[in-house]
């Protein structure tokens, strides 16, 4: 496992940076966005993810497989079909200067939650979240690992879930989240995508 992750580090960081965005440009671009993600991109509802605060890189190739059907979002495809190189830029660009708000996490859950971000699972080959989402969950940017913190547990379920089961397939050759995901247990899933929730 660490042979993977060290891999997929290291294939990150040979990447070519991300165009650059404008993001005044992309608060008009981004109008229609705000129906689902909010207008700051603080969606309130939790199937619908919050975007604001997240990294640009990750932002431009999530939306840019959503566009070329590397990543499977019916509700979106009609939304980025007609958008160029240089618009996705600008709304990722708009998003990232925004400040994800906070949720809570159920206090039952809280331990296991945290055992499972911050240590993984030696046992089934788990690895902790921290080493690539950060110890506050808030992601690393400049190699386009997603911020987590305060994502609605129920959006973070339902990715790993779709990683576990291969119906999200947009994590790379490597494939490390599908991996992760294959190794964790439901009820592994369900604390760690509400730890993740109240992270602030």
């Amino acid at each position: 496992m660490k042979k993977v992750l060290i891999s997929f580090l290291v294939s990150f960081g040979l990447m070519s940076a991300a165009q650059a965005g404008d993001a005044t440009a992309g608060q008009a671009k981004a109008a229609t966005c705000g129906a689902c993600h909010g207008a700051d991109g603080n969606s309130l509802a939790p199937n619908f993810p919050k975007i604001a605060g997240q990294g640009e890189r990750y932002l431009i190739k999530q939306i840019t497989d959503i566009k070329n059907g590397a990543r499977q979002v019916p509700e979106m495809t009609g939304f980025v079909m007609n958008l160029s190189e240089e618009d996705i830029a600008d709304i990722a660009a708009f998003y990232a200067s925004k400040t994800i708000s906070g949720g809570a996490a159920t206090p039952e859950l809280v331990e296991a939650g945290r055992q499972v971000f911050a240590g993984g699972n030696e046992a089934t080959g788990v690895p902790a979240c921290i080493a690539c989402h950060g110890p506050a969950g808030k992601g690393l940017p400049s190699a386009g690992f997603p911020a987590l913190a305060g994502q609605h547990a129920a959006y973070t379920e339902k990715q790993l879930k779709d990683f576990y089961s291969g119906k999200r397939t947009n994590d790379g050759d490597t494939k490390i989240m599908r991996d992760i995901a294959k190794r964790m247990h439901m009820d592994e899933i369900k604390a760690v995508s509400d730890y993740i929730q109240g992270l602030k």
